[in-house]
């Protein structure tokens, strides 16, 4: 059985700094590096012991800190790859997520989507972002390798996922996958029919739970004499 987990970098400074993320180099939080090792166990739970394991990371520093993480823990090293990289934003990279909104064209609701041009100059098509992470992958699928692990992007996950599925790049004019920060997407692969499928979508059970937040203070409505 052939499996793929593709583990969405956990949180990241342009996150909480309110930021447009794309190829702008932001480092995870001190939040997202304690998920990043919640991931780096998870995945040592469900991988065999003692089996092969392949292990890609976009080379931004986030993804590349959330691999060394499970790099670590299982005892493998990363393998970067550009083009693994979120979509670029060009223009509005690093810049306050209100800068980008004020200014971003959305895709029309008929015709052609992937080709769109959304207003922000540098920014990629959805078309060239899906077909450089397609051609990732089809260098990481052509392994024989039965686990792979791939550290990327939300915006990513989508693409890497349509990719092990075969899913024609043209088809996804519509389609996407919600991703969580920190979570982990499984795909497999069978070793009778080869057919392939999704079998766990953005899994974050393996994350601590949030504080919960202070109870109200309570206001004293006794009388005083």
């Amino acid at each position: 059985m052939r499996t793929l987990y593709i583990v969405t970098h956990p949180e990241a400074t342009h996150h909480v700094e309110g930021r447009v993320g794309g190829w702008y180099d932001s480092e995870l939080t001190p939040t997202g590096l304690d998920h990043a090792a919640a991931v780096a166990r998870r995945l040592e739970e469900r991988i065999p012991h003692g089996a092969r394991v392949e292990l890609y990371t976009s080379d931004l520093c986030r993804t590349a800190q959330t691999a060394e993480a499970i790099g670590r823990r299982l005892g493998v090293a990363a393998i970067e790859d550009a083009r693994l990289r979120e979509k670029s934003y060009g223009a509005a990279e690093g810049r306050p997520q209100s800068w980008l909104d004020e200014r971003f064209l959305t895709p029309p609701p008929h015709g052609e989507r992937l080709e769109h041009d959304e207003g922000i100059d540098g920014a990629e098509t959805m078309a060239h972002f899906g077909a450089r992470v397609y051609a990732a992958m089809d260098d990481i699928l052509a392994s024989s390798s039965d686990h792979q692990i791939v550290s990327t992007h939300g915006g990513a996950l989508t693409f890497v996922a349509a990719a092990f599925l075969r899913l024609p790049l043209e088809g996804l004019q519509y389609f996407r996958l919600r991703a969580r920060p920190g979570g982990i997407t499984v795909l497999q692969e069978d070793d009778h029919f080869h057919n392939r499928s999704l079998r766990e979508l953005s899994d974050t059970t393996h994350l601590p739970a949030p504080p919960a937040p202070a109870p109200p203070a309570r206001v004293s409505t006794t009388r005083r004499a």
